[in-house]
């Protein structure tokens, strides 16, 4: 597992480019962390490195959002904060976005872990002040 200190939103892009590394690229990519601890701020921080061009935000309602990389890669963002139960992890197709090979960035994870793939990478964000976080990634 790498560990990473962030001390301020402008060392944002050295843990961007950790994840990405550790993802490859591809994959599904697990957030955890406490409301407010910057999950949706990284994610967008990753897509920025990947060449999104859309405007990234937080999936709260819609459950997934879509963009392309700067080379047409597929990038699908969740958010599955307001699910209630599996069923309806279920019902939006989570394995076809999950078996696609797209980059597939996740925040609230724990409420479909029994879903994750075995091999999902996990990242974990730890507030530490009121502008800096550890960050783990493994």
């Amino acid at each position: 597992m790498e560990q990473l200190a962030i001390d301020s939103l402008g060392e944002l892009p050295k843990a961007a480019e950790a994840v990405i590394t550790a993802s490859g690229g591809r994959g599904v990519v697990a957030f955890f962390g406490a409301m407010g601890a910057g999950k949706t701020t990284l994610i967008r921080e990753i897509c920025t490195q990947l060449g999104v061009a859309d405007n990234v935000t937080s999936p709260t309602f819609a459950l997934v959002n879509h963009y392309r990389s700067g080379r047409g890669d597929n990038i699908f963002h969740f958010d599955f904060y307001r699910i209630e139960k599996l069923d309806e992890a279920y019902d939006l197709g989570y394995d076809e976005y999950f078996d696609s090979g797209a980059l597939c960035l996740v925040e609230w994870p724990e409420k479909i872990e029994p879903l994750l793939p075995s091999d999902t990478l996990r990242v974990y964000i730890e507030t530490t002040g009121p502008d800096s976080r550890k960050i783990t990634i493994g």
